[in-house]
């Protein structure tokens, strides 16, 4: 069994390592949250049930690590936290400038519905694996990467009806990104 157990662990790590930088937002404390989850999961290979889901008891323990962490931490990385040059790139590049205002737009969700969304649609996971990973019914799971998929549509398209909270949070949003960009490339459209 512990052959298996450890061949499951290390065919999970890249999905382990989506989900904790999705919810850590910083490269670094993922890899520590990887290895953090891996250890508690070796520590209590003894309570796993072969037959069960593998990646739903594992993307679990990185979760409930990850609010431990939290909880005696109290803070995470923000993105505001990032040097500017990061967010900053040259206008020719739409493509990047769109996947940069993309994971914006993403660090802003709520962190359930971040993370929802990243192991629905980037991983694959069901809403069934959704629900038994975050401890929440399948509704909850559903609703979560519905709401995520919507605000993020919002704030990528600005398409909201008029007087909508979203709408106005777009709108923030939009010229959020504007500025950051007029700052790194010196409103001029070159890049400083």
């Amino acid at each position: 069994m512990a052959d298996t157990f450890q061949a499951q662990i290390i065919a999970i790590l890249p999905k382990l390592r989506v989900q904790a930088l999705a919810l850590t937002r910083n490269r670094a404390q993922a890899e520590d949250l990887v290895q953090d989850a891996v250890c508690n999961a070796l520590g209590a290979c003894d309570s796993f049930i072969p037959g069960t889901n593998f990646a739903a008891w594992m993307h679990r323990i990185l979760r409930n690590r990850f609010i431990s962490d939290l909880r005696r931490r109290k803070a995470t990385t923000d993105i505001d936290d990032l040097p500017g040059d990061m967010l900053a790139t040259k206008p020719s590049h739409e493509d990047r400038l769109a996947v940069k205002d993309l994971a914006f737009a993403l660090a802003r969700l709520p962190d359930d519905q971040r993370e929802a969304l990243v192991l629905v649609v980037l991983q694959g996971m069901s809403y069934q694996e959704l629900a038994e990973a975050t401890g929440c019914a399948v509704g909850t799971a559903k609703s979560r990467v519905f709401r995520a998929r919507r605000q993020l549509e919002a704030w990528m398209t600005g398409d909201l009806p008029a007087n909508d909270r979203l709408r106005q949070q777009a709108s923030a949003l939009r010229q959020d990104i504007e500025l950051r960009r007029r700052q790194a490339t010196g409103g001029n459209g070159a890049r400083v």
